[in-house]
């Protein structure tokens, strides 16, 4: 069966041929002559859709339609009325209906009707299924001819389009999908580690990475006179920003593009090297007193007002700005109190912690990491948030002047599976996606190997210093209490190493719909 309808009209005899017609596509059909006769049947039973006369005696249409919603909140009712009022309309749609339909419809009307409230996801996922099924070899294809950074961005961006389509649908093709997304950032690794360094070392023809945003993204709307606001969530993957972005559509116009993290995409390195314009090398060599090394206990990224200033001053820039940093919700409720006053600067830089705290949390607290399952629920909270969050009255407050808005973030994140072995002494930092140190042990080929930091233009605490870079969804794990190291961390969102979810990263100019 497809469903039961019930169908409430004053004059329900004339209308035994749409009756007949929708029996035929195998839905069952109740009627009711009233609107008392027709809230007594949902008392009793459930329909799967109601069509609902507006002018009937006795009880209105609109009167039996809020007391059905009272009965069965989430059942669809459908509006069938001979009136054309604005005002009419106005009432019925503020008041939930499904659909509203005037006067005289047409069968095809009623069962594109019924399809499109009972048959929805149902058609839906059959029709994203084989979209994505007809795409498979295109997608691959596509992955066999990436020779460039942009083709590897416009992998990446399909394949988080069929993720969340496929997402929305609780498609079958899901497993297809992520064994399409693992095969592309196999290459997308051997395309980094060949050619990485060769993008470091030439900061004028590279594409645009960490150190590029300030002089790419603000400091042009600077010159023209704009005030900008640099919005930075830290730890925010390209499919998390598609999610944010909706609830940003009815304020902003977007201009989206993607960059590259640098490496470690990790925040010390690539989210400093974003305000200070400069390498982590070239931060430690120049600004000693800025940068803070792995083996430090000192925060490490406790500097980023200063680099900011000593990247303005560098470009000779005369700008005021403000820089803060919001960890907490009562941070962001300050922040929007004292709005006005942030429209004094030139450019105001605000750096948001929830997404990596989120990610942090995942790890640690079992019920976190089930609440956030997985990407798709990964995502869902990071939207949750940002609805409920003082972050989305910030950015509706902007929507009303004419600053320009950049949106980013330092790196993303990818879910970990495979456990490869590493051996460091005491001084190996902590991080499961990249290590560094003077006595690292491990398989070189599973790693993208640095032993001399020096050309990716990395910090050396010792001569011997080498770095080593988790691919694809591989983390490091230490063979003391290995079993036990390995399925703590399994499954766990986790960024420093090489991978499109990390290094792809979303950069967004935004400004205000007119």
């Amino acid at each position: 069966m497809s469903g039961t309808v019930l169908w409430v009209d004053d004059e329900i005899e004339l209308l035994k041929a749409y009756i007949i017609f929708l029996e035929k596509k195998d839905y069952e059909v109740l009627t009711a002559s009233n609107g008392q006769d027709a809230l007594e049947m949902c008392r009793n039973r459930t329909f799967d859709l109601v069509f609902l006369d507006e002018n009937m005696p006795g009880l209105s249409g609109l009167e039996t339609l809020s007391q059905m919603k009272e009965l069965c909140p989430t059942m669809p009712v459908v509006m069938v009325t001979k009136s054309e009022e604005e005002n009419l309309m106005d009432m019925a749609i503020g008041s939930k209906i499904a659909d509203y339909l005037i006067k005289p419809v047409n069968p095809s009307q009623i069962l594109m009707t019924l399809k499109k409230h009972l048959h929805k996801r149902e058609l839906e996922s059959e029709a994203v299924n084989s979209g994505y099924q007809q795409n498979f070899s295109k997608i691959g294809m596509q992955i066999n001819d990436s020779y460039t950074l942009d083709d590897w961005k416009e992998v990446y961006k399909r394949l988080v389009f069929w993720e969340l389509e496929l997402a929305e649908t609780n498609g079958e093709m899901s497993e297809m999908l992520k064994m399409q997304k693992q095969e592309a950032n196999q290459e997308f690794s051997k395309f980094v580690r060949k050619n990485y360094l060769d993008w470091v070392k030439d900061s004028e023809s590279r594409p645009l990475m960490s150190p590029d945003v300030f002089k790419t993204m603000v400091f042009p709307s600077l010159a023209e006179g704009e005030k900008v606001f640099l919005i930075v969530f830290d730890n925010f993957r390209y499919d998390q920003w598609r999610v944010v972005s909706k609830e940003l559509a009815d304020d902003f116009v977007f201009d989206e593009q993607l960059y590259l993290s640098i490496l470690p995409t990790a925040t010390q390195y690539a989210r400093n090297a974003i305000f200070s314009g400069l390498m982590p090398e070239q931060i430690a060599n120049m600004f000693p007193d800025l940068w803070v090394d792995e083996d430090e206990e000192e925060g490490k990224n406790l500097n980023e007002g200063p680099l900011i200033q000593t990247q303005l001053d560098r470009y000779r820039k005369k700008n005021s700005f403000s820089y803060y940093k919001l960890n907490n919700s009562g941070d962001s409720e300050k922040l929007v109190d004292k709005f006005n006053t942030l429209m004094n600067n030139d450019l105001n830089v605000i750096v948001i912690n929830f997404i990596d705290m989120l990610s942090h949390a995942r790890t640690e607290s079992r019920m976190v990491r089930e609440l956030a399952s997985d990407e798709k629920a990964y995502r869902s909270i990071t939207a949750s948030w940002f609805h409920n969050s003082p972050v989305r009255e910030l950015f509706k407050m902007i929507a009303r002047t004419d600053a320009k808005v950049v949106i980013t973030t330092d790196h993303g994140s990818i879910r970990v599976n495979n456990p490869i072995k590493v051996i460091g002494d005491k001084n190996t930092n902590t991080n499961l996606r990249y290590k560094l140190g003077k006595n690292l042990s491990y398989n070189q080929k599973q790693v993208f190997e640095m032993k001399s930091p020096k050309a990716a233009f990395l910090p050396s605490p010792n001569l011997s210093t080498t770095y080593i870079f988790a691919q694809n969804d591989d983390f490091f794990a230490y063979p003391n209490n290995y079993n036990y190291y390995v399925s703590y961390y399994k499954n766990t969102f986790q960024h420093g190493g090489i991978s499109m979810e990390e290094m792809l990263i979303p950069l967004v100019v935004m400004k205000r719909k007119r």
